[in-house]
């Protein structure tokens, strides 16, 4: 037996060093068996999924130093390898699951639902089951003859445990009670990740699924969808969550998650590959810094520790700092002028450095900015701002959201984007611009912040923001709710 492993990331936004983690992983158990690590992309969410986001999943996963043997952009005899490539495959098999018993049209309405799932909490349920969603035969006809649309769900069982096995853990229980009649199909005919995730990773030949341990509540829906197809399930290795310093999941509210931000801020992708290998797991000798390929030659799955490994800025800097330390100085140069003191990047920040600039010893000050991680803000950065510094922090953090969800990153999408929040919030410009200029340079005496903005990237202007908010104090968690209303309410 070949063994194959996978790694499905969605392109939905940044790409985050969590797949990175899953990815390095799958690959070296792959590598150290001799056998094949696939790529493939789950871009079923149509509204959200764009190809910028899959390009900088597959730039940014290059960039760090790893590679698969099929994928999107390597022909393989697996594909199509983008699941809004398969729909067609997908719709099979779920009819084959209809057909069989396995799995039923479902014409609940969202009201419905919403009516049904209050009815389970009042119950002390949390589950919808299919016996909850039953109509009478009649209304299902109605329904259907009106063409009215549906979902189709999987049946599964009212009560019981189902035992899944997992190569670190040994054998998980999960009670039946918890697990939903998830649905398989969505009424615009994509397939959930459940039924796309089993039907790939058959017809992809995958051997082993490593993946996070969120999924393990999923795994019952997985193994009974095996039995129903009647195919031999992979083996399943549910690996440790990354976590904050403070032990929570890793968010990008706490931590820079975008592979890109670590590219943007000057990180070594062998440090941070190298970062990422000591995520739960470690070399024979307990050494902190070591190549890919001396993890390749010496990983051991079972060398994992199932404790949440620890995603630490500091430390990652620290080991960066070590493969820094250890290049000469002819690499070092090489280095920097490949990171950002390249002819390009001049090029493109000379517009609108000289034009304030007076002597060529104007330049380094000027855009130092943009050759930095994270700036050393303090309150005082925004003391000489108009507005009160409580009202400052609400404005950078409602300017992050409408970023965050800004797809077209260019001058004149991120003017407008700030210039309609500015008038929603009943805030002139200039004074709104004010701590936007400080948050992403430092200063307000750079030039354009917009310009500035397009030339830093998505994911480190989203980042100095973010940091910009912490160090004006944060937002509890009764703030933000209370901001997540008013911002909803903004036209």
């Amino acid at each position: 037996m070949t063994v194959r492993t996978r790694i499905a990331p969605s392109p939905t936004g940044d790409p985050h060093v969590g797949t990175a983690y899953i990815a390095l992983f799958n690959m070296c158990f792959a590598r150290a068996q001799d056998g094949q690590f696939v790529l493939r992309i789950e871009d079923t969410d149509q509204q959200r999924s764009t190809p910028e986001s899959e390009k900088a999943i597959l730039d940014s996963l290059r960039w760090l130093g790893l590679d698969w043997d099929e994928g999107p952009d390597v022909e393989g005899p697996h594909g199509p390898y983008r699941q809004s490539e398969r729909g067609d495959i997908y719709r099979k098999y779920c009819e084959q699951l209809v057909e069989k018993g396995h799995a039923f049209h479902c014409y609940r309405t969202a009201d419905e639902l919403e009516q049904l799932r209050e009815e389970l909490r009042e119950a002390g349920r949390t589950a919808l089951k299919p016996s909850d969603l039953a109509l009478p035969a009649e209304e299902v006809e109605k329904r259907k003859t009106a063409g009215e649309p549906y979902v189709v769900r999987m049946n599964v069982p009212e009560s019981g445990t189902c035992v899944v096995e997992d190569l670190l853990r040994g054998p998980i229980e999960i009670d039946w009670a918890q697990v939903d009649a998830q649905i398989l199909l969505k009424s615009d005919g994509m397939p959930t990740y459940h039924l796309a995730n089993v039907v790939d990773d058959h017809l992809m030949e995958i051997t082993h699924v490593l993946r996070g341990e969120e999924w393990i509540n999923s795994a019952p829906k997985h193994k009974l969808l095996y039995e129903y197809f009647g195919w031999e399930m992979p083996v399943l290795c549910h690996l440790p969550l990354l976590r904050n310093p403070d032990k929570t999941k890793l968010s990008k509210r706490k931590n820079p998650t975008s592979i890109l931000y670590y590219q943007r801020a000057g990180f070594m992708p062998e440090a941070l590959l190298n970062y990422l290998g000591r995520m739960g797991w470690s070399m024979p000798d307990e050494s902190e810094k070591f190549t890919l390929d001396q993890m390749l030659e010496h990983f051991d799955i079972h060398r994992v520790s199932l404790g949440g490994p620890v995603f630490d800025v500091e430390k990652l800097s620290w080991l960066n700092g070590m493969w820094i330390r250890e290049l000469e100085n002819e690499q070092l140069a090489d280095r920097l002028t490949q990171w950002m003191f390249n002819r390009d990047n001049l090029l493109q920040v000379l517009p609108h450095a000289k034009e304030r600039m007076e002597t060529f010893g104007d330049f380094a000050p000027l855009v130092a900015f943009l050759a930095a991680g994270q700036l050393p803000l303090t309150e005082a950065s925004f003391a000489d701002n108009k507005l009160e510094l409580d009202d400052q922090k609400k404005l950078l953090q409602f300017a992050l959201w409408r970023l965050e969800a800004l797809r077209s990153w260019d001058k004149d999408s991120i003017f407008q984007t700030v210039k309609a929040l500015a008038t929603a919030m009943e805030i002139k410009l200039k004074d709104f611009n004010a701590p936007l200029f400080v948050a992403i340079s430092g200063t307000t005496a750079s030039f354009s912040v917009m310009d500035a903005m397009v030339l830093l990237g998505p994911d480190l202007t989203r980042a100095r923001l973010r940091h910009a908010v912490d160090v004006l104090g944060g937002a509890g968690k009764k703030v933000l709710k209370r901001w997540e209303k008013e911002y909803a309410g903004l036209v």
